[in-house]
């Protein structure tokens, strides 16, 4: 017989009431029993005894603590027990009074106690079960809490799994446009952004994948990008790109920044090149950091499909709420001429 099975048997309701009352069993045999030697009446003995006050015990059990004690009805719960265990005690002490020699003529029994040492006991056998119900009802409410943030925490991986995939194709959806359009104009550009892009495409897939990347390795792969972008404009258009602050030590989620600073190019200057611009700021503190991305508004290509419109943003503030739900301001403003967005993420929290 394995473990698992083991646990099972164990946690089965009836063999663990069963060993318990044989438990409770041995110690009252061994006390009836002061002398050590223990006679078939004090074996009869024991069991009557038992079975006498168990009723009281499962009233409790089965109707008092999920009806009143559990519905905190405390008052009243008090009331029905205190009554539930005095007659108890008043049917053990009648059973051995009037009723046993009826039932088992052989042997003459008698109380060894009085009453209220009957109560003693009823309320011992009451306080005991009790606490083992209410403590088991906990640690089952318990792992029921654990099994439910598990299942929450699995959704919310899920989720973050499901949004930073959509970045993978979208990106690249656009990169190909773009060199797509090289490779129709014969630009000598063609060689260099096909190994930018698979600089990034490495980042997102070997790199990426974890919970939290060093800032370093994600401004790099921005770089790339940002360096991708400036060989497709052929320099036409205003970009800069400009940080405060150092890297280092710093530990965020991946793939945050990159749809924002995407979203800028796409809605910016992939229209119109005339006086465009693309102004990215990167700030970093001891506890925060905050990316400033401020673009003009032009004409978006119309290669890219409409199915695909709104989805960096979009996915941003999915994953924010996600990751960092108290812990991120995204503030945008949306101008006539200008589009500016910024994001703040306390990353020390």
């Amino acid at each position: 017989m394995n473990i698992d099975k083991i646990k099972n048997i164990y946690r089965n309701r009836i063999v663990q009431h069963i060993l318990f009352w044989c438990v409770s069993y041995y110690v009252l045999l061994n006390l009836f029993t002061p002398s050590g030697k223990i006679e078939k009446i004090d074996i009869i003995y024991t069991i009557l005894f038992l079975v006498t006050i168990i009723p009281g015990i499962y009233v409790n059990l089965s109707i008092l603590i999920p009806c009143y004690l559990s519905r905190k009805r405390y008052f009243l719960y008090g009331i029905l027990l205190a009554i539930t265990t005095l007659t108890a005690a008043g049917f053990n002490l009648l059973f051995f009074d009037k009723w046993v020699s009826y039932l088992l003529p052989g042997y003459y029994f008698i109380s060894y106690y009085e009453f209220f040492d009957i109560v003693k006991f009823v309320v011992v056998f009451v306080g005991i079960t009790s606490l083992l119900k209410l403590s088991k009802g906990w640690f089952e409410l318990s792992e029921a809490k654990h099994r439910l943030n598990q299942l929450q925490k699995e959704k919310v991986e899920t989720e973050l799994k499901a949004l930073k995939g959509q970045i993978n194709p979208h990106f690249l959806f656009n990169s190909l446009n773009s060199i797509y359009s090289l490779a129709l104009n014969h630009s000598d550009k063609t060689p260099e952004i096909v190994l930018k892009l698979s600089d990034i495409m490495r980042y997102i897939i070997y790199e990426a994948s974890v919970d939290r990347v060093n800032l370093t390795k994600e401004i790099k792969y921005l770089e790339d990008y940002i360096d991708l972008q400036k060989l497709r404009t052929d320099n036409r258009a205003t970009i800069t790109f400009e940080m405060t602050g150092s890297p280092e030590n710093i530990r965020i989620a991946p793939l945050l920044f990159f749809p924002l600073i995407e979203n800028s190019f796409k809605h910016g200057i992939k229209g119109s090149t005339s006086q465009s611009f693309v102004h990215i700021d990167l700030q970093m503190t001891e506890d925060h950091v905050t990316l400033t991305v401020e673009n003009n508004k032009g004409v978006t290509d119309d290669v890219e499909k409409k199915e695909y419109k709104g989805i960096g943003l979009a996915n941003v503030k999915k994953r924010l709420e996600m990751i960092y739900p108290v812990n991120h301001q995204l503030r945008i403003t949306d101008g006539e001429e200008t589009f500016k967005v910024e994001l703040t993420i306390n990353y020390a929290a």
